[in-house]
């Protein structure tokens, strides 16, 4: 696996490459692409972003450290962030949350056996009159209920598999 020359990416670094007037300001987007690839920003993602925009790798990890949308350790598959912040909570999201984690058997921030689903609270996905909702690899998905979020994982473990 590399982001380096693999023609899955290489429009994507490009377009991402072209769009700034400096290579260094590409370097979130280029995060997400060795995030997407990993699974998480490893050392080895890290070095590669590093390596395309002549940076040092720390300067690199710096930024990957600092913001809460890279991981900096392997999640599941589906990495699942309900929010439960005080208006979410207020509809439910508190019960949700923990309901999800027992449904799946994590704890907070667990990755569950098979590795497809990591749970993990955040605080304000901006989106209170929805709630309960999580945040699914940055896709939101609203309105949830037991019921549905079943479904749901279904669906994704389905896909997963290859059925879906």
């Amino acid at each position: 696996m590399a982001i380096i020359g693999n023609p899955k990416y290489a429009a994507r670094i490009e377009r991402h490459l072209a769009k700034y007037e400096t290579k260094r300001s590409a370097v979130m987007p280029l995060l997400y692409i060795a995030q997407e690839e990993y699974g998480w920003v490893n050392s080895e993602g890290i070095g590669e972003v590093a390596q395309l925009l002549n940076l040092d790798p720390t300067q690199v990890k710096s930024i990957a450290g600092f913001y809460t949308m890279y991981s900096e350790k392997p999640k599941g598959k589906y990495w699942l962030q309900v929010c439960t912040d005080l208006p979410c909570a207020l509809q439910g999201a508190d019960v949700f949350h923990a309901w999800l984690k027992d449904e799946l058997g994590v704890a907070e921030g667990g990755t569950t056996d098979d590795g497809l689903f990591t749970v993990e609270h955040v605080m304000c996905l901006a989106a209170c009159d929805k709630a309960p909702m999580l945040q699914c690899n940055f896709r939101y998905v609203e309105e949830l209920d037991q019921n549905k979020m079943r479904q749901l994982l279904a669906k994704w473990r389905s896909e997963a598999n290859g059925r879906g």
